[in-house]
């Protein structure tokens, strides 16, 4: 069989790592979504709702080389010009800070729509996914932080994904280092690389590669081993000494969150992670995911990203965390609960009979017709009762 006729016998088959979501845990996971955006408005965030496609010079500003990668790109048949299926909101919602809203004051922003990837970014991960997220402009200091990681483990305690592990990392420690050590771009994203594997012997090959000073040196070789609880910022500390002040500052600002989030969040406990760098290319300060048991990739993550509206004309501190709603939805108990069975009516235009399905449909029941030829489908329906006609009366009654 050619693939041609492959392709055509099997219509119904989806490209790799795009899926669907099929009833009844279509509506369970509409419901996550509204409560989600519900609790959002309550804590003063305003929803928007930014366009599928954009011009690709726009939705790839400020963003890291592996956003480029992940983006479908076709061509305008208007302009000529290329554009972009979005395959992450951040850089639109920080389009519309800058550029269309233009407020002085901080401005806060949620969204939640679906993203198109040209790869699945982990294992068992969709290219489709419903990102969720909320997104602080206006204000750089840690208490925007503190507010974001909140919002973010509300989202997952709505969400019924149950002990999160909070992990904080600061892009701006290695970031000091590096320049401190004067390593240029490649010795600087080679030295990432190692880092994120966690690979001490590389690592330190590269740092005597680069003739690295042994300050210097001993400092960066460290930065694997400085993770665990609160009292890594105090090794940190001491281990750090030596280092310029934009690397101390980070660990303060790390420490204020820590002292803020122990306030908000008593019972979440913290881990920190200083040679953990996810996103570096595109964040500047505190980076931070939420991680739970049994499932290998985050299912939460966020981190400072200043100036990224600098090209739209206003350079704002922000802030913000987004999420995969399906992959919430999927760590949760909400789509192994039973569906809302609903009541089956006869089809017919009796007036009591319409009075009495508006009645029903108003007070939040679902109310299915039963049309000519299906009367006894009501249980393929999901239905559990049924509209009967007791002495001129419509009455609900079992099925």
């Amino acid at each position: 069989m050619t693939e041609h006729d492959f392709a055509k016998v099997n219509r119904w088959l989806l490209p790799d790592g795009v899926d669907e979501i099929l009833p009844p845990q279509a509506f369970a996971l509409e419901r996550l979504r509204r409560e989600l955006l519900d609790c959002y408005y309550r804590w003063g965030y305003d929803l928007v709702m930014p366009p599928t496609i954009e011009y690709l010079e726009a939705l790839l500003t400020g963003a890291a080389h592996d956003l480029d990668l992940q983006t479908f790109k076709l061509t305008d048949q208007l302009t000529g010009r290329m554009m972009g299926v979005r395959a992450d909101i951040t850089p639109q919602a920080a389009r519309i800070d800058a550029h269309q809203l233009r407020r002085d004051c901080p401005v806060r922003l949620c969204y939640l729509g679906a993203v198109l990837q040209t790869r699945p970014e982990g294992p068992g991960s969709s290219r489709n996914p419903l990102q969720i997220g909320a997104e602080l402009y206006g204000h750089a200091g840690f208490e925007s932080e503190a507010e974001i990681i909140a919002l973010m483990l509300e989202t997952l305690r709505i969400a019924g994904v149950v002990q999160p592990h909070l992990d904080l990392g600061h892009v701006g420690i290695f970031r000091g280092l590096t320049s401190q050590a004067g390593l240029g771009p490649d010795a600087e994203m080679r030295l990432w690389d190692a880092l994120q594997r966690k690979a001490g012997t590389e690592i330190e090959a590269i740092l005597a590669e680069f003739d690295v000073a042994e300050s210097l040196y001993s400092m960066l070789a460290a930065l694997p081993e400085l993770s665990g609880g609160l009292e890594v910022l105090e090794r940190a500390n001491a281990e750090l000494m030596p280092a310029q002040d934009c690397v101390h500052q980070a660990l303060r600002e790390l420490r204020s969150i820590a002292n803020a989030l122990q306030h908000w969040l008593p019972d979440v406990p913290l881990h920190f992670d200083l040679g953990e760098l996810r996103g570096y290319q595109y964040h500047t300060g505190v980076v931070f995911a939420a991680f739970v048991a049994g499932h290998s990739h985050e299912v939460a993550r966020g981190g400072r990203y200043n100036h990224i509206g600098r090209v739209f004309g206003r350079s704002r501190p922000a802030t913000g965390f987004s999420a995969d709603l399906k992959t919430l939805f999927a760590l949760s108990d909400r789509g192994q609960q039973p569906p809302v069975l609903g009541i089956a009516a006869p089809c017919d235009d009796d007036a009591a009979l319409l009075a009495e399905v508006s009645k029903l449909r108003q007070a939040g029941e679902r109310v299915v017709w039963l049309l000519p030829g299906h009367e006894a489908e009501l249980h393929e329906l999901g239905c559990n009762r049924r509209l009967v006609n007791l002495g001129g009366c419509w009455q609900v009654k079992p099925a």
